[in-house]
């Protein structure tokens, strides 16, 4: 069974509401109200362990919120290994406003983390066993933004396949050190990492080869969203058209798709094979409403249609 270690530098205590209709001033009535834990590794970990793989979550937690989240990781029978912090871990919310289907994300930018705090997470992870250490989500204030390279180094040293799912100068500065097995830019992300605006499947093609062909990772797994997706390493670029889905919350879909991609490599998928089940979880993930992630009988439904 694959073990995977997840993680989650900013993570969140992620709330969801219903509402009929978004107004400014007024007391609104929600309804529907959920409460799950989040943050791009813990996502990965809910969704790893769905599948039947087993996760340990590595994350940040401070103040009344870092106990709710514990206590949320704990009904979600995840195994989570806390660094404590002086700040408060951030809650996010989602709102679903049913008179026009629209869905509307609320993100803070989450506590300042001390040097102690942020070294006291690598001392954490230099023991750690697993087959995969997958750092996914942002960096808060106060954490370096070569953080993640210090992550590839680490596995790089005691033997893990590092996974990355970052964003701006962590993802640039992540790849300009140890090499990375898998990374998982989306399109802005990739053209950031390009230098350039790519609009043709060529130019995303050429831009993710680019990334393999300098070392900086053996697998570039792009999602392109109503695009489809694109898997670049050194046995070339493969695109997969985008599986036609009804998106009711955007929610993990990136995460949904990284877990499910993962968990295929490491019960041996063909890297090709790994690309189309993660495509399914993340169009599985679209079809949940809220924080809920994707489940797994859709996944299956969605990898089978695409795989006749």
């Amino acid at each position: 069974m694959p073990t995977i270690a997840t993680i989650t530098m900013n993570p969140t205590l992620d709330v969801s509401y219903d509402v009929e209709r978004l107004e400014p001033t007024r007391k609104l009535r929600s309804h529907n109200e959920h409460y799950d834990p989040g943050g791009g590794g813990i996502n990965v970990a809910r969704v790893f362990v769905r599948l039947g793989g087993n996760a340990v979550c590595h994350y940040l937690s401070g103040g009344a919120t870092g106990v709710a989240l514990d206590g949320l990781l704990d009904l979600h029978q995840l195994v989570r290994r806390p660094i404590r912090i002086a700040g408060a871990t951030r809650v996010a919310c989602t709102v679903h406003e049913m008179a026009s289907g629209k869905e509307f994300r609320f993100v803070p930018e989450g506590p300042e983390v001390a040097e102690a705090e942020w070294r006291a997470c690598l001392d954490q992870l230099a023991s750690v066993p697993c087959d995969y250490l997958v750092a996914s989500g942002s960096l808060p204030r106060g954490v370096p933004a070569d953080f993640y390279a210090v992550v590839a180094r680490i596995a790089q040293e005691q033997g893990f396949r590092f996974v990355l799912d970052s964003s701006g100068e962590a993802l640039k500065a992540a790849l300009a050190g140890a090499p990375v097995h898998l990374v998982k830019p989306n399109e802005d992300e990739l053209e950031q990492l390009a230098g350039r605006g790519l609009e043709t499947e060529e130019e995303y093609a050429a831009a993710a080869m680019a990334i393999v062909e300098r070392g900086a990772a053996e697998f570039v797994a792009v999602t392109l969203g109503d695009k489809g997706g694109l898997l670049a390493s050194k046995q070339g670029a493969h695109y997969l058209p985008a599986i036609p889905v009804e998106a009711k919350s955007a929610v993990g879909a990136g995460d949904s798709f990284l877990a499910a991609m993962v968990f295929a490599l490491a019960n041996g998928s063909d890297p090709l094979d790994a690309l189309r089940y993660g495509m399914a979880a993340g169009s599985a993930a679209v079809l949940t409403p809220g924080t809920d992630l994707c489940r797994v009988d859709d996944i299956e439904r969605l990898y089978a249609a695409e795989t006749r």
